[in-house]
């Protein structure tokens, strides 16, 4: 059976794509209120309680989408979820928005950590590179691990590429003790 959030999620992404929405944009403002949620308590509380009316609800949603110049479609997609009382599943919605629209549009999201900050030369033949393996289109997220050495380790799904010193050290310590 599926979940509350896939279903939303394939919903939200059937209509992106059906209407040529900018998928980005639509996942920024979800996102955005997510965070909104995540960081006031009293948001949730009126958003939760069944207690405070739907159009106060809706009023204070219309308040913080104006706020935030985010899109109608998303506006619309949280007000349903407030509505059947599904907010709380907001943020796995994203997640899982995010994983329907990649498999969509054919993107791999790729994980690059590396010993030092890459220019953005670096950066694009490095995404370059990835697509090629992949065959996909590619969202690269950068992060610094030191520990490396030097080099850069990949992960796009479950698979790992290991181009970091530290990595080839240790086959080479696995190759001698073998």
């Amino acid at each position: 059976m599926a979940s509350v959030a896939s279903i939303y999620a394939r919903a939200f992404a059937d209509m992106v794509l059906d209407q040529h929405l900018d998928a980005g944009r639509a996942i920024g403002g979800l996102r955005r209120i997510s965070s909104l949620l995540g960081e006031s308590a009293e948001l949730r509380r009126v958003w939760e309680n069944p207690a405070v009316a739907a159009e106060q609800k809706r009023r204070l949603l219309d308040a913080i989408v104006r706020r935030e110049g985010i899109e109608k479609p998303v506006r619309n997609l949280v007000a349903v979820l407030i509505d059947h009382r599904r907010i709380l599943f907001l943020e796995r919605i994203v997640v899982q928005l995010e994983k329907e629209l990649d498999a969509r549009l054919g993107l791999a999201e790729a994980h690059i950590t590396s010993a030092r900050d890459l220019g953005d030369a670096e950066r694009r033949a490095l995404e370059a590179q990835i697509e090629k393996v992949t065959g996909k289109k590619v969202r690269a997220r950068f992060g610094l691990d030191a520990s490396l050495l030097g080099g850069a380790v990949v992960r796009v799904g479950s698979t790992i590429y290991d181009g970091s010193v530290k990595g080839q050290l240790e086959k080479i310590r696995e190759a001698i003790s073998s």
